[in-house]
């Protein structure tokens, strides 16, 4: 007999604001912008986060992209997709493809489809909620019980100095894989230097060449040897300069600002990318995750998931490095955190994943409460 899928009843909203410390030493030119979560303009983060209740009286935890976007994606929330989710099925394929067609015409990525993912991902615990078991064994029964993580630092202004105290930090909480926010060989060889020639060592430079100045940087960066350069050019889904750069170099990732999930299909089919890197609160939730996963598997193509958060998109991304294995590791902010909303944040180099049905995420109500900046709930 066909099991009945429960309906969404109804949406909370919560945008929360929690205070971090970079422990930064200087204040340095920064080679990025004020709206790059990297930057020393911030000190605090926000979470967008959605709270999908069913009418089996389940709820199933999601997030949206992000930091200075989010009044957008919460007005996308609330005023377009969160309506529109009232009375569906809370199954994932399905609402998938309703919305999907409904709002096609609101483009492939941007505050909607941010808005979408938060949802996607929530109905995705729903679902492992009612398998009764973790989301990642819902998408990989093999999936494992624990995750390494990289260590994610922030920018520090090019500073050799600077970088190589932060690598020294990180090496002393446990991390043996780092990824820079640096563009220079300088910053890059120093960081190399306090790593250690066995490490795994990364840098985002945030679409910071044209693809001549690309090319340069990878063969300046070469001697580095840089496990990937991740956005090197702008716009940063020009594909076909980020496939001749990959053919003649590699290295090349790309992906958490690709034109949604067909843009970032389209850069792993043309060869663009040799690490794919989706970010579950932009790309479609965890369906447009496992798309990629799918295409990149079939291509020879290394997943990295894009992970700067600190709320339920932590949790999903950490379920689906799990999922994904083979050496996958999650991407966590290297930075102190005063509170903890959750206990998966400000998470070390190896941790250990909750046993619970579905996501695991389970806020702390007395930090959650403090840190509320804004609640609101859609409902019929």
């Amino acid at each position: 007999m066909a099991t009945t899928v429960p309906s969404i009843t109804h949406i909370e909203m919560m945008l929360t604001s929690l205070p971090f410390s970079a422990e930064r030493r200087t204040t340095a030119k920064e080679s990025i912008d004020e709206y790059n979560a990297s930057s020393q303009s911030f000190t605090r983060m926000e979470a967008l986060m959605v709270r999908v209740h069913d009418s089996d009286g389940r709820s199933g935890w999601g997030e949206a992209f992000g930091h200075k976007a989010n009044p957008a994606s919460w007005a996308a929330l609330e005023e377009i997709v969160g309506p529109f989710a009232l009375g569906r099925a809370a199954e994932p394929a399905e609402f998938r493809t309703e919305a999907e067609y409904a709002f096609h015409a609101f483009g492939r990525t941007g505050p909607v489809h941010f808005a979408l993912s938060a949802v996607d991902t929530a109905l995705w615990d729903l679902a492992a909620q009612r398998a009764g078991v973790p989301l990642r064994h819902l998408l990989a029964q093999d999936a494992a019980d624990s995750v390494s993580c990289y260590a994610s630092l922030v920018h520090y202004g090019e500073d050799p100095v600077e970088v190589a105290h932060h690598i020294d930090r990180a090496r002393g909480a446990g991390f043996t894989a780092f990824k820079l926010h640096e563009s220079t060989p300088r910053a890059v060889a120093a960081a190399r230097e306090h790593a250690g020639a066995q490490a795994l060592l990364m840098t985002d430079v945030n679409c910071h060449w044209d693809e001549a100045g690309a090319a340069q940087a990878l063969t300046d960066l070469a001697p580095y040897d840089l496990l990937w350069l991740e956005e090197p050019v702008f716009p940063p889904d020009d594909t076909a300069a980020l496939a001749r750069l990959n053919s003649v170099h590699g290295r090349v990732a790309a992906g958490e600002n690709a034109s949604g999930t067909q843009g970032l299909l389209q850069q792993i089919a043309a060869g663009a990318v040799s690490f794919a890197q989706p970010s579950v609160g932009k790309i479609g939730g965890v369906s447009g995750m496992l798309d990629v996963i799918q295409a990149a598997a079939a291509a020879n193509v290394a997943v990295a998931p894009h992970c700067f958060y600190y709320g339920p998109a932590l949790n999903a991304s950490a379920e689906i490095v799990a999922a994904i294995g083979g050496g996958a590791q999650l991407e966590v902010p290297f930075l102190t955190w005063p509170q903890r909303l959750h206990p998966l944040q400000g998470a070390g180099a190896q941790i250990e994943l909750s046993q619970r049905p579905g996501l695991g995420f389970s806020p702390d109500p007395e930090v959650l409460a403090e840190h509320l900046v804004r609640a609101a709930t859609i409902s019929p």
